[in-house]
C-alpha cells in the first residue's frame, strides 16, 4: 500500500514505514536510546529528503520522551533545576541551529550538510561504542577488573555562577550545563536527534551527576528542545511532514514494547555491542552514498 506523503512530496510503501518506526522503537525499548540518530538516515535511504527527515524525525523523539520522564518523574529520578539550565540553553542551540539550517538550505547545501555530520557522528560514536563493548566482553569473561571513579572535579567546576542543583547533590557553575544544552540543541534542528547519546556521557563525566537522575533529566530537556526545533522548522521552513511523523509514532509505540521484553533477555555488553555494530553500518552506507554517483545526475522542478 502506497502513501503519498504531501510534504516530501514522495509516495512510501506504508508497511514499510510503519515497520520503519517499530524497528526505531525496538531499538529503544532494547538500549534505551531515542532512535533519533538512526530513524533520520533510515529515512534518508527510504527517499525522504533530508530536510524532511530532519524536521519530522523530532516528533517521534518527543512522544517517547514524554513516556518515558513521566515514569522517571513517579520515581524521583528528575533534577527539574538543571533540566531547566539544560534547556536554557538548548533552546538558544536549536534557534541558531535552525537558522544555520536555512542559510544552508537556501544555497542548496543542507543535503550535504545533513549527510556529513551523520557520518562523522556515527562513526565516532559508534566507533568508541563498539571498543568499549569489546573490553566490557573481555573483562566479564576475565571476571571483572578494577573500577574506573566515576567523577573527578575539573577545570569546569571553578566557573563562575555557581548554583546549587539538590536532587543531583551538585553546586557548580551553570556554564557547563548551559554549553552542553546549547549543543544538543544545534544538533537538534541540524540533524533531527535528540541528543541523548552525547548529553548523557557529558552529564555523568563533565557535570559529575549521579546516573539515576541523568536519563530522566535528560529526556526531560530532550521533550522542549526537540519539540522548539520541530515548531521552528515547521515555521520556518515548512518540512514537517505530519502523515510521516504519525506513521512513524505508530509503529515506535508498537516497537518499544517488543523491545523492551527482547532487551530483558540479553546481556548489557552484548546489547551495546549490537547497537555498535548497526550504528558503525548505517554510517559505512552513508558515507558510500556520498561517494556513489546517483541515478539522477540533475533533477528538474517548477519554478517557486
Amino acid at each position: 500500500m502506497q502513501l503519498y506523503l504531501p510534504i516530501a512530496e514522495v509516495s512510501v510503501n506504508l508497511i514499510l514505514l510503519l515497520g520503519l518506526g517499530t524497528l526505531v522503537g525496538m531499538l529503544s525499548g532494547m538500549f534505551g536510546v531515542g532512535g533519533g540518530f538512526l530513524i533520520t538516515p533510515l529515512l534518508f535511504f527510504m527517499g525522504i529528503p533530508p530536510a524532511v527527515a530532519v524536521a519530522t524525525g523530532a516528533n517521534q523523539i518527543v512522544a517517547s520522551s514524554v513516556s518515558g520522564v513521566m515514569a522517571h518523574l513517579k520515581r524521583r529520578t528528575v533534577d527539574l533545576r538543571m533540566g531547566v539550565v539544560l534547556l536554557a540553553g538548548g533552546l538558544v542551540g536549536s534557534g541558531f541551529g535552525v537558522w544555520v539550517f536555512n542559510i544552508l538550505k537556501e544555497q542548496g547545501q543542507v543535503d550535504l550538510l545533513v549527510r556529513l555530520a551523520y557520518v562523522i557522528f556515527l562513526g565516532v560514536i559508534g566507533g568508541l561504542m563498539f571498543i568499549e563493548s569489546v573490553r566490557a566482553l573481555r573483562r566479564s569473561k576475565s571476571g571483572g577488573g578494577t573500577r574506573k571513579k566515576r567523577h573527578s572535579h575539573v577545570w569546569v567546576h571553578g566557573l563562575p555562577f555557581k548554583m546549587r542543583f539538590r536532587a543531583s547533590g551538585l553546586y557548580i557553575s551553570a556554564i557547563p550545563p548551559l554549553m552542553v544544552g546549547a549543543a544538543v540543541g544545534v544538533l537538534a534542528a541540524i540533524m533531527g536527534v535528540g541528543g541523548g547519546f552525547i548529553m548523557v556521557p557529558a552529564m555523568i563525566y563533565l557535570l559529575g551527576m549521579p546516573t539515576k537522575v541523568v536519563i530522566g533529566t535528560s529526556l526531560f530537556q530532550i521533550i522542549f528542545v526537540t519539540a522548539f526545533t520541530t515548531l521552528l522548522h515547521a515555521v520556518t521552513t515548512q518540512t514537517v511532514d505530519i502523515i510521516l511523523a504519525v506513521a512513524l509514532i505508530v509503529g515506535g509505540v508498537l516497537g518499544a514494547q517488543v523491545g523492551a521484553v527482547i532487551g530483558s533477555k540479553l546481556r548489557a555488553e552484548q546489547l551495546r555491542i549490537l547497537l555498535a555494530g548497526l550504528v558503525l553500518a548505517v554510517c559505512f552506507k552513508l558515507a558510500l552514498d556520498l561517494f556513489l554517483t546517483p541515478e539522477e545526475l540533475f533533477v528538474i522542478a517548477e519554478a517557486g
